[in-house]
């Protein structure tokens, strides 16, 4: 496989890291994930990832709880996922490092921009936990600000979907799937690809995200190859 992509960040669900138990962690599903990104790194591509932590806490879903602490703890949630991709991704060998928002300095690198990039032209994988640091900020805006950062080439959001549809497809059967699709498109017709703010940011510089279905973990490997798959979000 020659990658498509020198340098690539991936947003990984949290939920899909969970299987049909929907919570938690399926190390069956977190082995084949990280072994999917073993292959991506082996063949020369660079991956930093960003993790959501819906399968442990989802701030926005905490009811009466302030919604700072509510956040709070979903980047707590965030980490956890952090350190299991880790540990599954140093098992098959890759070398890994795990930088947090929130300063974790016995389990975690602080997140430091130089040093990320360092580390992925050393070949290592990042894993940036705790999502930007601050609430009212979903992971999906994180992704695009240390995409950005990084001077990533493009955002892969791999979640539950194999694409994007004009509506919900495990509500509508004749949801009809996009191939690509403009970031004014999603914000204009408020598709639900991610938030607001990330699409707005991803707009402004130029940033494309693929949209594909991670329940089969070989779709990194296609996605980084440059294969169609899934949806493509451009400006």
């Amino acid at each position: 496989m020659v990658p498509k992509y020198k340098r690539v960040l991936l947003k990984l669900s949290g939920e899909a890291l969970s299987g049909e138990q929907g919570f938690g962690l399926n190390f069956d599903i977190v082995n084949r994930v990280c072994a999917a990104i073993k292959e991506c790194v082996d063949a020369g591509a660079q991956i930093a990832i960003v993790v959501g932590g819906g399968n442990f806490w989802r701030g926005r879903s905490s009811g009466e709880m302030e919604r700072t602490r509510a956040d709070h703890m979903g980047m707590l949630a965030t980490t956890i996922n952090s350190l299991a991709l880790a540990d599954s991704l140093e098992q098959l060998g890759c070398q890994v490092r795990v930088q947090t928002a929130i300063a974790m300095h016995e389990i975690a690198e602080p997140y430091i921009r130089n040093k990320a990039v360092r580390h992925l032209e050393k070949g290592r994988v990042v894993v940036f936990g705790c999502g930007t640091g601050n609430p009212y900020f979903s992971t999906d805006t994180a992704s695009a600000l240390r995409a950005l950062e990084i001077n990533a080439d493009i955002i892969f959001k791999a979640s539950m979907v194999d694409g994007v549809y004009d509506s919900d497809p495990k509500k509508n059967p004749n949801a009809v799937k996009y191939d690509t699709l403009s970031f004014m498109d999603v914000l204009n017709r408020d598709l639900k690809v991610m938030d607001a703010t990330a699409a707005s940011l991803c707009n402004e510089n130029n940033l494309p995200i693929l949209v594909f279905n991670l329940e089969q973990p070989e779709n990194i490997v296609r996605a980084v190859a440059g294969e169609s798959i899934g949806t493509v979000v451009h400006s």
